[in-house]
């Protein structure tokens, strides 16, 4: 394995990597042209040499530190990489503070027994049920996608035409939780199934990517109402965890995604590190027929994310907390 060859700036100490053949330095990711590149990419327009500009650039610094660190572990083929993407000029405080607003409120352990004859893989887009990967934006709402994903998924399993549902309404109106400041699929899906709110259309009721107030429907409105949901904790059990996702359709899942911010793609396998649950997904597949077995996620952070918007984690490890906490929702 080659060594790290480290070079002083001003401020920051970026390392780059000599590569194995020996034919010079690779371009550092942190390098202003880099930088540049990312600013026309992602059309950030903050003011070369203001004060943003520079807070930015050390950001993106930062970043490119974190991603040869985490890359130095991914050796397989499949594993993940990491690298710059739409988040690569956020702090990493700036990052948790706007996009892993998600609450944890524990769950009880699955009661059931495992599950035998599974297929070997299972993905519910192949039954055309699971609604494109959706933007969040600068909102702490992934608790309400993932929660509408799951709703119109399962509505769409039980004969009806798949729709985009009303994340907006979910986010201005279910009690406890607290919008684009955060809050917990369990408090939501509570909140559906005790009122009986029909959850409309996203066409009806559009996405802003801020807290409003709840617009309220007439009783006699279409919509999607849920009636039940459960709530457990399958760690140590991610084949019964399995066979909920086939019998009941893609579920909520509540996950560590710290290290999320530097995903480019792969499995991941290590990383996940702060301890806690802290942002919402939804798990639509496994596939256990590689070398590296792995639950297809539904991110809700746009297609230039990850895997197209998805991102994979290996099974059996509870890796990133996938099976702490995990909702599967009846209509």
């Amino acid at each position: 394995m080659s060594g790290w060859r480290c070079i002083t700036a001003v401020l920051v100490s970026v390392c780059a990597l000599i590569p194995p053949s020996g034919g010079g330095n690779v371009e550092l990711n942190g390098s202003t042209v880099q930088f540049n590149l990312f600013r026309q990419r992602f059309h950030r327009r903050y003011e070369v040499g203001g004060a943003e500009f520079s807070s930015r650039y050390l950001n993106f610094q930062d970043a490119a530190m974190r991603h040869m660190h985490l890359s130095s572990f991914s050796t397989e083929p499949q594993s993940a990489k990491y690298g710059v993407n739409q988040f690569s000029d956020l702090s990493q405080e700036e990052f948790r503070d706007v996009y892993l607003r998600a609450i944890g409120d524990g769950a009880p352990l699955f009661p059931g027994p495992s599950e035998q004859g599974l297929p070997a893989k299972f993905d519910w887009r192949d039954k055309a049920v699971v609604a494109p990967v959706q933007n969040q934006l600068a909102c702490g709402s992934c608790w309400a996608f993932s929660v509408v994903g799951a709703v119109q998924s399962v509505s769409a399993m039980g004969g009806s035409r798949l729709q985009q549902l009303s994340v907006q309404q979910v986010v201005d109106c279910s009690v406890r939780n607290e919008g684009c400041n955060g809050g917990s699929p369990s408090w939501a899906l509570s909140w559906l199934s005790q009122t009986k709110v029909k959850l409309v259309t996203q066409s009806e009721y559009p996405y802003k990517a801020k807290t409003g107030l709840c617009h309220f429907f007439p009783q006699s409105h279409d919509g999607v109402t849920v009636k039940n949901f459960t709530v457990f904790d399958f760690s140590g059990q991610e084949e019964a965890m399995m066979a909920q996702l086939v019998k009941f359709g893609p579920l909520v899942a509540l996950v560590d995604a710290v290290s999320w911010q530097d995903y480019l793609g792969g499995i991941i396998q290590h990383h996940c590190s702060s301890r806690r649950s802290n942002h919402a997904v939804l798990v639509v597949g496994y596939d256990t027929t590689g070398e590296i077995p792995h639950w297809i996620v539904q991110n809700s952070w746009g297609t230039a994310w990850g895997n197209e918007g998805y991102v994979y984690i290996k099974t059996g490890a509870d890796i990133c907390g996938i099976a702490d906490s995990v909702a599967a929702v009846f209509l």
